[in-house]
């Protein structure tokens, strides 16, 4: 079926299932299908962003991060197109701030997680009341959702995927197609996660598949494919026959996966503990130099004397304590302490032709933060660091992300490093 006779189906009032996987940026089609006002419901706080990230230029989706924002902006102003968790837009229904019997298009994004958890009830609430409303909704198994489909999307047009069970197929979702690693990561730490995987394998021919096509097989074949992006049955098929896939997923999507791969095996990731011993052998290597270059003579003739009294690992271990502490002349005069920042990420960088410049006008003009409250920008390639207040740094976020910068649309989250 083409995007045109989906649009057709649903001007005559026919709901529709897209059958996508759990991800956001397979969903493009969804900005073609959806006619204002326009109400995307979601599992959690991080998929709503998503959404707002997601939008094509021109389409300003306000992602539901905070109550008390999205009541202000609800009342101050009509917003076409919303995204929010489904306790949050059944909260904002529960105060009377979201009103749904005027949306014209309820997308809810899979739903397979929320139809038998803690949030159906909330989920049925909303769809009741936007009873008018065309239903758009993403699943990646329709065959799990019979009941609920009867419930809120009645006879409605199913457009899958080849490979896709009918609704109500005894099958159930199909069989996994071969085995696969993974790691689980957040959305804006996959590309730097992905240089970790590719380490942690010792690639040193990757395919690197971040959604593209897959016509032309890769030159050379390679000894590791990583996907950054969640790929449909079709995709992964392919990539499976390229190697076995290493796939980058948040803690939502792997149901999915498990349907598409199996054995599925984690790829374990360096936590902070694995740093520090990192580091740890680092000073271990540097001492052994030293010593074997003969470069702390010096520093023996003035130890000797210690030796005759205390052990010599007591001796090292009392100096790594004393150089871990702050120096006699900081603690004689104190100087003024340095601000604590807070680190925050943003998905914009150089490749987008952002500066630190337009960062720091977004923050003025569009947050209402004060200089004092902005530190260090550190814009790299494919995203930003800003350093900020610690007081200012979920208005940070709220106010950033949707937000417009060089053309592209700004997600903001707290950078928390892995």
């Amino acid at each position: 079926m083409t995007l045109d006779e989906a649009k057709a189906a649903l001007q005559r009032g026919r709901h529709l299932v897209l059958v996508l996987p759990p991800d956001v940026e397979q969903a493009a089609a969804v900005w073609e299908l959806v006619s204002a006002p326009v109400v995307i419901v979601c599992g959690d706080h991080g998929s709503a962003a998503e959404w707002a990230a997601a939008a094509p230029a021109g389409m300003r989706v306000h992602a539901v991060t905070g109550l008390s924002r999205a009541t202000h902006i609800l009342k101050e102003r009509a917003v076409p197109l919303l995204a929010g968790a489904v306790q949050d837009l059944a909260a904002l229904l529960a105060r009377s701030t979201l009103k749904l019997d005027a949306v014209a298009t309820v997308v809810v994004a899979w739903p397979e997680a929320l139809v038998s958890g803690e949030h159906s009830a909330a989920l049925d609430t909303l769809l009741a009341e936007a009873h008018q409303a065309r239903r758009i909704v993403l699943s990646w198994n329709p065959a799990a959702l019979g009941d609920f489909l009867e419930r809120h999307a009645r006879r409605a047009l199913i457009v899958g995927t080849v490979g896709t069970p009918p609704l109500g197929g005894s099958s159930g979702s199909p069989g996994p197609l071969g085995p696969a690693r993974y790691a689980v990561v957040p959305p804006f730490r996959r590309h730097a996660a992905g240089r970790t995987v590719l380490e942690a394998l010792d690639a040193q021919r990757p395919f690197l598949w971040d959604g593209g096509p897959l016509d032309a097989p890769p030159p050379a074949p390679p000894d590791a494919v990583l996907c950054t992006h969640l790929p449909t049955r079709e995709q992964f098929a392919a990539l499976a026959r390229l190697g076995e896939p290493v796939l980058l997923v948040t803690a939502a999507q792997l149901p999915y996966l498990r349907s598409l791969a199996a054995p599925l095996v984690p790829v374990p990731l360096p936590s902070a503990a694995d740093r520090a011993r990192d580091r740890i052998d680092a000073l271990g290597t540097e001492i052994e130099r030293l010593v074997a270059d003969g470069a702390v003579d010096a520093e023996l003739a003035l130890l000797s004397p210690l030796f005759e009294r205390f052990e010599p690992a007591e001796v090292a271990a009392a100096l790594l304590a004393i150089s871990r502490r702050p120096s006699a002349v900081s603690e004689a005069t104190p100087a003024a302490a340095a601000p604590a920042w807070t680190k925050v990420f943003v998905n914009v960088g150089k490749k987008d032709r952002v500066a630190a410049k337009d960062l720091v006008g977004a923050l003025i003009r569009e947050v209402g933060l004060e200089k004092n409250h902005i530190g260090r920008i550190d814009v790299r390639d494919t995203f930003t660091l800003l350093e900020v207040a610690p007081t200012v740094a979920e208005k940070v976020v709220r106010g950033l992300t949707g937000v417009t910068i060089k053309g592209r649309r700004a997600q903001a989250r707290l950078d928390r490093q892995l």
